[in-house]
C-alpha cells in the first residue's frame, strides 16, 4: 500500500492507494491532527493510523508499505518511517497523475498560500510561490465569507458585476469589504468582487509562467467562479482534477510508486 500524506497549514489530507488507483481519501483538521494523533518520538511524530480509522501501515525493515509525506508541515517535523518530499515535486507529481498531461502550468491555492509551476514534458522548468500574504488563499475567502455573511458554496456561484476591490492585503480587504457593504452594494456583486481579487493576487504569477493549459488545484479549486474567471481572463484551457484538494498527497503516493 502507498500512502501519502500532506500536512497542510489548515488541513492534512491523507491518500491510501495500491497499484491499481486509489483506495481512500481523508482530511483532518491539522490541530485536530496533531493534538489527537500525533505522538512525538524524539526529532519524529508518530501517527495513530489505527486512531485515524486507517489500516496500520508495514514500514519497518522489509515492510510492504511506503509512506511520502510532503507539505507546510513536513519542515517542522518528520513522520516516523516516512519520506519527505517538496510542496512543488508533490504537486507536480500528483496533477500529471490526474490528468495524464505534461506540458501545462500548476496553479494550486493553498490555505495559505499558492504557488505557480510552469511543467513541460513531465518536469518542473520554473515556479514561484507566494506564501508572506494570505489574500490569494483559501484562509482569505473564508475570512471574507464570514464578513459577506455567506458560505465558501455560495461565493463559488458568484462572478458577475464584481465590485472593484482595490486592497491586496488579507486584512484590509476585511476593512474594505464592510465599508462596500454599508455604502449598499450587493453581496452577490461583492462576493464576485472577492473572487476576482483572488485572480488579480495570482495574475502576475500566471502571466509569468503562462501555457495554453492551465491545471488548477487546491481546496479553493472547488470554485465554479474562479475557474470561469481564470478561463475568461487567461484564455487558457483550465482543468481541475477530480481531487484538486487531494493533489499533494497523491502526489506523494506517485512518488511511491504509485503508477
Amino acid at each position: 500500500m502507498y500512502c501519502g500524506i500532506d500536512l497542510g497549514s489548515r488541513n492534512v489530507k491523507i491518500t491510501l492507494a495500491r497499484n491499481n488507483g486509489i483506495t481512500a481519501l481523508h482530511s483532518y483538521n491539522t490541530i485536530e491532527f496533531y493534538k489527537k494523533y500525533g505522538r512525538k518520538e524524539g526529532d519524529c511524530l508518530t501517527v495513530d493510523f489505527s486512531g485515524l480509522g486507517l489500516p496500520q501501515l508495514d514500514l519497518g525493515p522489509g515492510g510492504t508499505d511506503k509512506l511520502v509525506t510532503t507539505g507546510y508541515g513536513r519542515n517542522t517535523i518528520k513522520i516516523k518511517g516516512g519520506k519527505d518530499i517538496p510542496e512543488i515535486k508533490a504537486h507536480v507529481l500528483g496533477a500529471a497523475w490526474q490528468t495524464g498531461l505534461k506540458d501545462f502550468t500548476l496553479l494550486d491555492l493553498g490555505g495559505q498560500d499558492s504557488k505557480v509551476v510552469l511543467v513541460r514534458d513531465g518536469k518542473i522548468s520554473d515556479f514561484q510561490t507566494n506564501d508572506k500574504c494570505a489574500a490569494g488563499s483559501g484562509r482569505y475567502l473564508e475570512n471574507m465569507c464570514a464578513v459577506l455573511g455567506m458560505n465558501l458554496e455560495d461565493l463559488s456561484g458568484c462572478r458577475h458585476n464584481p465590485v472593484d476591490l482595490n486592497a491586496t492585503c488579507a486584512i484590509f480587504g476585511e476593512s474594505e469589504l464592510v465599508g462596500k457593504i454599508i455604502e449598499g452594494y450587493p453581496v452577490e456583486e461583492l462576493a464576485a468582487g472577492v473572487n476576482y481579487t483572488i485572480y488579480r493576487r495570482v495574475k502576475p504569477l500566471l502571466l509569468h509562467l503562462a501555457s495554453r493549459v492551465l491545471v488548477f488545484t487546491g481546496g479553493v479549486a472547488k470554485s465554479a467562479a474562479l475557474g470561469e474567471i481564470l478561463r475568461d481572463e487567461l484564455g487558457a484551457e483550465v482543468v481541475i482534477p477530480r481531487y484538486p484538494q487531494y493533489n499533494g498527497s497523491i502526489g506523494c503516493c506517485v512518488h511511491a510508486g504509485l503508477e
